[in-house]
């Protein structure tokens, strides 16, 4: 059993962890206000078709980490962006359905693109669980400049946003996430902590959300990396395993700080 671990290298997994808290970092908030608008597949239908403009770039021949794909990616999410608002002001009794209706054309629309190309099957599973243990500086200095923007523009002018503005600052999140993390990580990060914290006092949801989602990445990078996972999927399940107790202890620990 032994001969399958392996020893935890930091300079693998400290950048990864870096990758994993800047994407909480915007993340946390968000899915907070997708929790409270009732519109949870909006994550899984931006990150899909964000990851649509880089399949069609991919296809168009860019260079992967070329900005000529960053842009395809950042325009595609601004369209989709565009219509969640169009379609939440035209029709808002069915708009998650009309979400999920988005998340499976998108999905449909990438795998025709893909579907000649012999490494279709590799960019799709990137595109999904993504490739957090690679990451590199120039992605992270890009991320966390970013992040810096959107935080500042969500805690410093969230009122003013409106839905548009929502829309937006949510699109630019998912799109620069989904390529560090995948698409399922970025749903983890979003929903995961916002459930599990839902009934906290609403002074104690974004700290412990973001130190639920901290530990999740800490503990999933840790162990995929010794015993030798897919990282990608072993955090989603430590976030969920952390939001599951962190959801059971909530009831005390409300009760404890009411008496």
């Amino acid at each position: 059993m032994l001969d399958h671990w392996h020893p935890l290298d930091w300079s693998i997994v400290g950048p990864a962890l870096v990758a994993g808290l800047l994407v909480l970092a915007t993340h946390v908030p968000l899915g907070m206000q997708v929790l409270r608008k009732g519109i949870v597949f909006i994550d899984l239908a931006i990150a899909q078709i964000a990851g649509l403009g880089v399949i069609a770039a991919d296809a168009l021949g860019w260079e992967a980490q070329g900005w000529g794909v960053q842009l395809a990616a950042a325009s595609a999410a601004l369209v989709g962006a565009a219509l969640m608002t169009w379609l939440e002001r035209r029709w808002p009794d069915v708009q998650e359905a009309l979400i999920g209706a988005l998340f499976v054309l998108a999905s449909s629309v990438g795998l025709l693109l893909l579907a000649g190309n012999p490494h279709g099957g590799e960019h799709l599973k990137d595109l999904l669980v993504g490739q957090i243990l690679w990451v590199t500086p120039s992605q992270l200095l890009g991320m966390a400049a970013l992040t810096a923007v959107l935080l500042a523009l969500w805690f410093g002018a969230r009122e003013r946003l409106g839905s548009t503005g929502f829309y937006v600052v949510f699109a630019l999140a998912v799109t620069a996430s989904v390529q560090l993390v995948g698409v399922y990580l970025v749903f983890s990060s979003l929903i995961m902590p916002a459930l599990a914290v839902r009934r906290a006092p609403t002074r104690w949801r974004l700290p412990v959300a973001w130190g639920l989602g901290a530990t999740a990445y800490l503990l999933g990078l840790a162990i995929s990396a010794v015993l030798d996972l897919p990282s990608g999927a072993v955090v989603v399940v430590a976030m969920a395993a952390c939001a599951i107790g962190v959801a059971g202890l909530m009831p005390a620990a409300k009760r404890a700080l009411e008496a």
